[in-house]
């Protein structure tokens, strides 16, 4: 079955959504350590996460990139997910979807979270023909995040490398093995095939 262009693909559960972000060590540690994100942690800035775990390690070059090098999962509420992407704008203009240009940016000004469609990677980071969601959180969205949707962070640095290690010796099928389980993710509590 072909993949469609646009797809949220995602662990979930019936009540929970795990998306993915790489921090410095100073701020992911104690996120993961005490399961929510620290006071140190910027509420008041735009901040992205991504369902898809090898777009995730597609931006954070595996956990190596400066900043980026401890790698977070974290389970979030699937109605907090729903909330953002239903109060989210297009990160960019589309002609068809918005009435026009001015339209948008005023759209976009007053949303609390945008939705950017990035090429999905496979395992050697490579852009794939269909794309994969990364939703942007901004004020209220941002602040709901951290303090009231986290569900569990947890440290996937590990298993970030390991994949890696995998991906790097040739051992594509036991990398493939070691990924999350990413299934279709319907809003709303949608079909879940």
């Amino acid at each position: 079955m072909q993949e469609p262009h646009r797809r949220i693909r995602a662990a979930h559960t019936d009540s929970t959504i795990t998306v993915y972000q790489a921090y410095a060590p100073r701020l992911g540690l104690p996120a993961a350590r005490d399961g929510r994100f620290p006071a140190t942690w910027k509420r008041d800035r735009m901040t992205w996460i991504k369902p898809s775990f090898l777009w995730m390690m597609y931006r954070c070059g595996w956990g190596t990139k400066a900043d980026q090098e401890c790698v977070l999962a974290v389970e979030i509420d699937r109605a907090g997910f729903d909330w953002a992407l239903a109060n989210a704008c297009l990160s960019h203009y589309e002609r068809g979807v918005h009435a026009d240009r001015a339209a948008w940016q005023r759209e976009l000004k007053a949303a609390p979270a945008r939705v950017q469609w990035d090429p999905e990677r496979d395992l050697h980071l490579k852009a794939l023909p269909y794309r994969s969601l990364q939703l942007g959180l901004a004020g209220e969205a941002a602040r709901r995040y951290a303090d009231e949707w986290t569900v569990s962070i947890t440290d996937v640095t590990p298993l970030a490398r390991e994949v890696h290690r995998l991906v790097a010796a040739g051992e594509l099928d036991e990398a493939r093995r070691r990924l999350p389980e990413e299934r279709p993710y319907e809003p709303g509590g949608g079909p879940h095939p």
